[in-house]
């Protein structure tokens, strides 16, 4: 009788431990907090940082881009690699220099993409669309045509 009392007890023990380090680590839709996105991306779009810092040196980060419905990003590429899975929408996602709407792919909710360094290409939101992006920071956009950088307006 005390084996199966030591093994609930272990049990329970594990979860009083792991939940509050989960908690703390862990979100919900609802407790995901959307600010203004970086000033290299076009007004409208709002980010949430779910771990690490995306704006850093070095590190793992994992962020959240809500995009509204219309929302462009003209052509430009990323120093390291982006890995994109899209949370709820449709992402459209074209490759190359020039943005063309004709060329551009549909990637709905659950898709997934990784584009490599220096991969050029450009993306719509067709409806509200919130996409997690994760890798190695920095995030940086390097845009193709320079006068579609935002801050290059300022």
């Amino acid at each position: 009788m005390k084996q199966p009392f030591l093994v609930v007890f272990a049990v329970a023990l594990v979860v009083v431990i792991a939940v509050p380090a989960l908690t703390q680590n862990a979100f919900t839709a609802d407790q995901v907090k959307y600010g203004p996105a970086p000033p290299f991306m076009q007004p409208g779009a709002q980010l949430a940082v779910l771990e690490g810092n995306p704006m850093a040196d070095s590190g793992d980060f994992t962020i959240r881009l809500k995009l509204p419905d219309g929302y462009k990003i003209a052509p430009h590429y990323h120093p390291a690699r982006e890995n994109v899975t899209v949370i709820s929408g449709t992402l459209k996602v074209g490759m190359g220099d020039q943005f063309d709407a004709t060329k551009m792919m549909s990637f709905g909710a659950g898709s997934f993409a990784y584009l490599d360094p220096s991969m050029h290409h450009y993306a719509a939101a067709s409806g509200e669309t919130v996409v997690q992006i994760h890798g190695m920071s920095p995030v940086k956009f390097n845009y193709i045509n320079p006068s579609d950088d935002p801050t290059s307006k300022k």
